[in-house]
């Protein structure tokens, strides 16, 4: 005889359904501010005065700040619990949106991209820890769709920047008008995530942990993925201004294009990877984010240029969280492999932003979107190595980070927590 559920039961099951939706709203306001800066990086560029060169150096202090902010995410939601961490955390990386734009030169643009990119590590562990938690309690795959939904904001972000700058916006008014609403809307989401506590006599999480050797290959598929997105993120729009002539307003919709197809095919990851299974989906990725690289450079036409970087975020956009499911997979520790590809990721994420332009400085970008073509075929050469995120019936599992933040470390802090209510 089937036994009916309680009460409570059920109730905790629609509290895990309505954190599942508040997460999610959360991602899509965490990846709304990426979008919305990614667009208007010609326009901070102008205002700093700074050389393509210089920009690439401003451009990693993000990954540096996030580097050394994102230990203490762990911490702070151990004093504080995850609820209030991530409300404190997420309000402080919209409103870091406002900086960048503010900067008159090349010194104050470096501390201010430290500034958004600690806040922006900081934030994204906590989201990954509760979202990991909330997959553990549904038991099914929902890492891809998470992340799907923070491209959705990022969509949404670089959509509005795009008529922002074909308009011809201040970039300060836009950012401190869009931090503002997306303060907002984060704070409003916050209320409905889980709140989890950890236990009195539990030990905060460790600082660093570095990387297994078990997680150095897997974490080099990851890097080659992490280093193709930075790179589109951050200078797609650069690119199509520069080195094919186009507009500002242009330039910027090229953005908008790479969030779209990271968003399309990070929503429909899991239904993906269920059927065609890890290796399979990633090297299919690979060869499409390959043909996108090779139509970037070859491309005579901001149109044409704008596809190759569609392909490009349509064929990296779930291999990282495939790489981390693989790391969980692959050894006696599954905690310290997941902490060692995010730490790998978030190396690659570090280093992009700066090689592209210093390789743009010494030769083109054209040759640096050359190497980020190299770097997509490796995702079809190395695919194999994800083999050990290969299971029937998912492709991520509770382990899958997303953007190489290394939420996944948290997680294992959050899944030993309580509801605190």
């Amino acid at each position: 005889m089937t036994k009916e559920p309680t009460a409570a039961a059920v109730h905790s099951r629609e509290q895990v359904r309505r954190a599942r939706v508040a997460v999610a709203a959360v991602f899509a306001v965490h990846g709304a501010v990426t979008g919305s800066f990614a667009t208007r990086v010609p326009w901070i560029q102008d205002h700093a005065g700074v050389s393509a060169g210089q920009l690439g150096l401003a451009l990693a202090f993000p990954a540096i700040g996030a580097s050394i902010a994102m230990p203490l995410a762990g911490r702070i939601s151990h004093r504080f619990g995850a609820r209030t961490a991530l409300r404190g955390l997420l309000a402080l990386w919209t409103l870091a949106l406002i900086l960048p734009a503010l900067a008159p030169n090349l010194l104050t643009l470096c501390a201010a991209l430290f500034v958004y990119g600690a806040t922006a590590g900081m934030s994204d562990v906590a989201m990954n820890a509760l979202g990991v938690e909330v997959e553990n309690r549904l038991d099914k795959s929902i890492m891809s769709g998470l992340h799907g939904m923070w491209s959705v904001g990022a969509l949404i972000g670089s959509a509005a920047g795009t008529v922002a700058a074909h308009t011809g916006a201040d970039a300060r008014l836009h950012h401190t008008l869009a931090a503002l609403v997306l303060t907002a809307l984060g704070l409003a989401a916050c209320r409905g995530v889980l709140d989890l506590r950890s236990e009195p006599d539990e030990e905060p999480p460790p600082r660093f942990t570095l990387p297994p050797k078990s997680a150095l290959i897997i974490g080099a598929v990851g890097f080659c993925a992490v280093f193709a997105e930075g790179a589109s993120l951050d200078w797609s729009a650069v690119y199509l201004r520069d080195v094919l002539g186009s507009s500002d307003g242009v330039a910027a919709a090229s953005t908008t294009a790479f969030a779209l197809t990271m968003a399309v095919a990070r929503l429909a990851g899991d239904r993906i990877v269920d059927r065609f299974g890890a290796v399979r989906t990633v090297r299919v990725g690979g060869a499409l984010a390959t043909a996108g690289g090779l139509l970037v450079v070859l491309s005579p036409s901001p149109a044409a240029a704008m596809g190759g970087f569609g392909l490009l975020g349509l064929g990296v956009a779930v291999v990282v969280p495939l790489a981390f499911a693989a790391a969980g997979r692959s050894g006696p520790n599954p905690s310290q492999a997941i902490a060692g590809v995010a730490t790998i990721t978030y190396t690659s994420s570090l280093i992009a932003p700066s090689a592209i332009g210093a390789l743009a400085e010494t030769t083109s970008l054209v040759v640096s979107f050359g190497v980020v073509t190299a770097l997509a075929f490796g995702l079809v050469a190395g695919a194999g190595v994800l083999r050990a995120g290969d299971r029937k019936g998912t492709g991520s599992g509770p382990a899958a980070g997303g953007t190489g933040t290394g939420g996944t470390a948290a997680g294992g802090a959050a899944a030993k927590s309580q509801v605190g209510g």
